[in-house]
């Protein structure tokens, strides 16, 4: 009887996060550099109040829940997906709010990295005799704020590579021409990403080609900050980045080839220039683009590039994780969607782990992590 008692509360447990997990998935695009934070407020197997962090500087997840609980939370068992603060930051600490609230026991998704709290808000809860259950669907918790966990990390952003390609690995024809080459329920996926990144980033030559907005509109969502890497800062001042909806939200990265008054007409629009030092080739180096993203608090970018950005971070290995959409298309001669990078054996290919595929329309959508496991063929 014992055994089946545990095995329904480790049932129980994981229903609850996973609803903790939905909740904080509700703060994406309004809490970064913060992680995603959602808690839920149980006792005898209901839900007495819940709530997830909304916006950065605001109150946090577990907070929220226990003003909804109020009294109710005395001797209830909080499900909370992230590690809860100790300390005093543009909120107070968590954990005392916790204690405060008489919660008894606390099931926790993943310790959170940031050294302010890395293993010290369970150290508190366990120090005041509130019980503490940890590493609870941790994997899914990881997902959920992988951006926020490398940025606490790593101190850079995490970045996923979109592409979207023929059968025969081209992303437009000849002559530049590439609407569309995907279905349009490949591109509603395309927004949604859009929405879960804090930044989408492309190439100047996207920009004069396509003249795309880079926002989220054919899916419910929050557009992201635009990204251009711009080194002679080519951009039409027409461009519908500039001159389109929420130009506060384009940042320009340009280097000192760039023209002063031309930075003035841009700025002068609300969008952001950026202007950094240049390689010898008189392109913005990769690992300053990043850098500079992550000190802007950016912890998760989107690349939309054509073949020479996609291509530079292939070839520096800044990217994360692969999107590619294959659309059952075959073009011949075209732009390809990755240029030279140097590889001249097979066994040095680069290698996608962790792969999924999914159908949408009749696009396929391969998914996976371009992080090498240094495993070598034999």
């Amino acid at each position: 009887m014992q055994k089946t008692h545990h095995a329904d509360l480790e049932v129980d447990n994981m229903t609850f996060m996973k609803r903790a997990l939905r909740l904080a998935e509700r703060g994406r695009g309004y809490v970064s550099p913060n992680p995603l934070v959602g808690a839920v407020i149980v006792k005898n197997n209901k839900v007495v109040g819940e709530g997830f962090h909304q916006k950065f500087g605001e109150a946090h997840a577990e907070v929220n829940a226990i003003q909804a609980a109020g009294d109710a939370a005395a001797g209830a068992t909080m499900f909370v997906n992230l590690e809860p603060c100790p300390h005093y930051g543009k909120t107070g600490p968590c954990t005392e709010a916790i204690l405060r609230a008489g919660i008894a026991r606390v099931v926790i998704g993943m310790q959170d990295p940031n050294p302010v709290v890395a293993g010290k808000g369970v150290k508190f809860l366990k120090s005041k005799g509130i019980s503490v259950v940890e590493n609870m669907l941790s994997e899914k918790c990881t997902e959920l704020n992988q951006g926020y966990l490398k940025f606490i990390i790593e101190g850079m952003p995490f970045v996923t590579l979109k592409i979207a390609q023929t059968l025969d690995g081209r992303i437009a024809t000849s002559t530049g021409h590439s609407r569309w080459i995907t279905s349009e329920n490949a591109r509603e996926y395309s927004h949604r990403l859009r929405s879960e990144n804090d930044a989408v980033l492309a190439g100047i030559n996207t920009i004069i080609t396509d003249d795309p907005k880079l926002t989220v509109y054919l899916v419910k969502g929050v557009s992201p900050k635009r990204i251009i890497l711009d080194s002679r800062l080519r951009i039409p001042l027409d461009a519908n980045i500039l001159s389109e909806e929420l130009p506060n939200k384009t940042v320009v990265l340009t280097t000192e080839q760039a023209s002063k008054e031309k930075i003035s007409r841009i700025e002068e629009k609300g969008a952001m220039v950026v202007v950094m030092e240049a390689d010898d080739r008189g392109w913005i180096p990769q690992k300053a683009i990043w850098k500079k993203l992550a000190d802007m608090g950016i912890t998760s970018v989107l690349v939309e590039g054509g073949n020479k950005v996609i291509t530079e971070c292939l070839k520096g290995e800044f990217g994360d994780r692969l999107t590619l959409f294959l659309a059952p298309k075959i073009l011949g001669t075209g732009i390809d969607a990755v240029g030279d990078l140097g590889i001249r054996n097979i066994n040095s290919a680069l290698r996608i782990s962790d792969m999924s595929v999914k159908k949408f329309g009749n696009d396929l959508l391969i998914t996976g992590s371009l992080k090498q496991d240094n495993e070598t063929n034999v």
